[in-house]
């Protein structure tokens, strides 16, 4: 198991997307749950990619590439792990902050939420304060998750919060924040409900927060 699972997060890094849906085909085929695939497959090979790009030995082309492999891969596994997936865990509102176009953590955490029985609204990238308070005001979430991944964009969460309190929202809905930038101390400043160092312990946080856990 351990094999495919490695092999599936090498091309995974090395962007190619016939491949790892290929691959992840066959894994499926061997009885290999869908959250192991997603787990030791797709988002070890993300963390791979995270981790050059961060130190500079992946430029942003290589990135895309692979992110294109790693969505290909969700469509994939997205279906078998709602058909998995526990029992209704809430309902969340997410998105990329204004300003900041990066959903590849944002899209993970997603996808982990929908995994672990939460249902929700993604309102993409480049969010204003004005559509998170829309959504929040329609949808009636119990979790708002906001992501940022530039240190000039992730100060948005805090107008997100405000706005959310000028609009009497703020008490209906748990604040979940992440991204590269954002800290525990960032996280506890703005008034966010917690913070999430990557998409698996998202999960954990989304469910302490509502007592599911």
């Amino acid at each position: 198991m351990t094999d495919i699972l490695n092999l599936i997060a090498d091309k995974l890094y090395e962007g190619e997307v016939d491949t790892v849906t290929s691959l992840i085909k066959d894994a499926l085929q061997q009885g290999i749950l869908p959250e192991d695939i997603l787990h030791s497959g797709l988002m070890s090979g993300m963390d791979h990619v995270g981790r050059d790009f961060k130190c500079g030995d992946l430029y942003v082309p290589e990135v895309l590439v692979a992110a294109r492999a790693m969505h290909a891969g969700m469509d994939l596994l997205r279906p078998l792990l709602s058909q998995t997936s526990a029992a209704y865990s809430g309902k969340y509102v997410i998105g990329t902050v204004k300003g900041d176009l990066h959903d590849i953590g944002k899209s993970l955490v997603k996808l982990m939420l929908e995994g672990a029985g939460f249902t929700g609204i993604d309102l993409g990238t480049d969010v204003t304060p004005e559509a998170f308070m829309n959504a929040v005001r329609e949808n009636k979430p119990d979790i708002v998750a906001m992501s940022a991944l530039l240190t000039t964009t992730m100060t948005e969460m805090k107008n997100i919060i405000e706005a959310l309190e000028d609009a009497n929202l703020r008490q209906s809905v748990k604040i979940l924040v992440g991204g590269a930038p954002v800290t525990q101390a960032y996280a506890q400043e703005i008034g966010a409900d917690g913070y999430a160092p990557d998409a698996a312990r998202a999960v954990d946080v989304a469910q302490s927060l509502l007592g599911n856990r």
